[in-house]
């Protein structure tokens, strides 16, 4: 027997969901029926295990398609903004979406726009011409227009969106916009002692040699080093591209990706800021899919996926299990001991007072102003500590260039011997 999820509307107006389960769709719509009220949306329940019988092919596979497909976040929103305002101003979604295709500058999205369009011409719904396109349109993205054509809200769910999106993008930014500076750094850092081991060291080598006298440890290895990078350049480039894969390869497997997503919400202040990204993009979306009538089982399910860590990814996931076995959503929370006490005071408050999606919204924008706080400090912290951390690196590294000229009267000595 197969598992089928339902959303249906009782005699009193409220709208009631779970899982049942039937031998096809007819015989689930049947047992519905015979139950009373109007079936909203009646759908067979999605395989949570899925995502993890991928092999590690297929996910890499994957990868590779959504970055080749995916456009800016700017432009999306753009899209999304003017498909609101059109579709508003009593344009179809049809001739909204043939015009806004017209005038896209992006040659891919543009291609995509046009498509969706001779979809719609053909039957399909909005939702379903999106979900042609899952490298651009993600599952939130066409959960929230679905339920926005099944309650005939779809304007309103365009503007909310729209309001996501770029609410999404401001926090993006500003948390790129605080990495951006330190990445630089680092990058020229890196590339600094590149050209010490590459270029310098090789000449204080041939100095040295001519001495026939015993060098520090230190040097022995900087210099063992230099001349591995001047003799198999191409190798050692190799060897760096093969980390950088292997992480992302690693990366790419269940545990592989929870143990560096665990690592990096630890790292001090950088990831207090991821974590409040996190939770400022969790309760947002929790909001605004609350909001557009999205069953709480489907809701939390986006949300796991929306928030892109696996730490709090599979937090949710068990948050989602005790909420199907009867836990209230903040209890739920609670007991996996990663969502901070405000945001779990809040949810509760939502659920006693049926606000939940104004008060998920307050959370998010609690989330957001820490984001902004962080922010702050680390723009003003960041600075120092790589200059310490530059001094340290390329001192060192001088240092241990320098060390035998400490002892150059010996080594002089013994080389004239």
């Amino acid at each position: 027997m197969a598992a089928f999820s339902y959303m249906i509307k009782n005699a009193k107006g409220a709208r009631i969901e779970g899982i049942l389960k039937a031998s096809s769709m007819d015989e689930a719509v049947e047992k519905l029926n015979k139950e009373g009220g109007t079936i909203i949306s009646v759908k067979p329940a999605k395989d949570s295990n899925a995502k993890k019988n991928m092999s590690l092919i297929d996910k890499l596979l994957l990868s590779i398609y959504k970055m080749r497909n995916s456009i800016p976040l700017k432009i999306l929103v753009f899209f999304t903004r003017q498909l609101s305002t059109m579709f508003s101003a009593g344009l179809t979604i049809e001739k909204s979406i043939y015009d806004l295709s017209t005038e896209e500058k992006n040659k891919k999205f543009k291609k995509v726009l046009i498509k969706i369009s001779n979809d719609i011409k053909k039957g399909f719904s909005l939702s379903e011409a999106m979900e042609q396109h899952p490298g651009i349109f993600n599952s939130l993205y066409i959960s929230l227009v679905k339920a926005g054509e099944v309650s005939g809200t779809l304007h309103t769910v365009l503007d909310e969106l729209s309001d996501y999106l770029e609410k999404i993008e401001d926090t993006q930014r500003k948390v790129l916009s605080a990495l951006t500076y330190p990445v630089f750094i680092i990058f020229v850092l890196v590339a600094v002692v590149f050209f010490l081991f590459y270029v310098i060291i090789p000449k204080f080598s041939e100095i040295y040699s001519r001495f026939d006298a015993e060098l520090p440890a230190p040097t022995v290895i900087a210099i063992n080093i230099s001349n591995f990078l001047q003799n198999h350049l191409f190798i050692a480039a190799l060897m760096v591209l093969g980390g950088a894969v292997s992480v992302f390869l690693i990366y790419l497997t269940e545990r592989g990706k929870f143990v560096i997503d665990a690592i990096l919400l630890k790292i001090p202040v950088t990831g207090n800021l991821l974590d409040n990204s996190i939770m400022s993009k969790f309760a947002r979306t929790f909001s605004i899919l609350m909001a557009a009538g999205v069953p709480i089982m489907e809701t939390m399910e986006l949300v796991e996926n929306v928030v892109q860590n696996a730490v709090i990814g599979n937090a949710i996931r068990t948050a989602r299990k005790n909420v199907r076995e009867g836990y209230s959503i903040a209890g739920a929370l609670r007991k996996t001991k990663v969502f901070p006490s405000t945001l779990i005071q809040l949810t509760a408050t939502g659920e006693e007072t049926g606000d939940m999606d104004r008060l998920l919204g307050k959370a998010a924008q609690f989330y957001e102003k820490l984001v902004d706080s962080v922010i702050d400090r680390l723009t003003s912290l960041i600075e120092p500590l790589l200059i310490v951390m530059m001094a340290v690196v390329v001192g060192s590294t001088i240092l241990v260039i320098y060390l035998p000229i400490f002892e150059l009267g010996n080594a002089i000595s013994q080389g004239m011997k």
